[in-house]
Parts: structure tokens; sequence; C-alpha cells
């Protein structure tokens, strides 16, 4: 081995970061969704205490406006995990 460096650089660890509200428009599918399943899944538990049940299509309705907060803090756990792993 010369002992010669390479002519090409990698990045540096600060260019390409993807950003929270990227991060949280791409997971709010999946967030959206596990908010109605724990509505629905929270009414049969309430049902068990004397409350009404909540409908599949209520918590549907209901995980639409959930879903932004719940995919806001995923995209926030997500770009942490990506620092930590990134160096």
């Amino acid at each position: 081995m010369s002992g010669t460096k390479s002519p090409s650089r990698k990045a540096p660890a600060t260019e390409g970061k993807w950003p929270v509200w990227k991060l949280a428009l791409l997971l709010y599918p999946a967030t959206a969704l596990t908010v109605a399943i724990n509505l629905f899944l929270a009414g049969l538990i309430a049902n068990g205490i004397g409350f009404s049940v909540i409908d599949p299509v209520t918590a549907i309705l209901w995980s639409i406006p959930l879903g932004i907060p719940a995919s806001w803090l995923a995209g926030r756990w997500v770009r942490g995990l990506m620092d930590e792993a990134g160096g």
C-alpha cells in the first residue's frame, strides 16, 4: 500500500438530513391507522366499565385529526434515531 488518500470525500453528516415534517408526512398513514386501532381498543376496554363501544368508522374518523400530532412525534423520534445512528 502506498498510503495515499482517495480523492473522493464523504459528504458531511449534516447534508441530506430529512426534516421532521417530511418524516411526519411519510409516517402519517401508519400513525393514523395506529391511533384508530388504539381508539377502537380503548372503546372496547371502556365498554367493560360501562361506556359505549366506539365503532370502527368513528375511530377512523377521529384518527384523521389525532394522527397529525402522533405522526409529528413519530417523526421526531425517527429523526432522533437517525441522528444517533449517524454519529
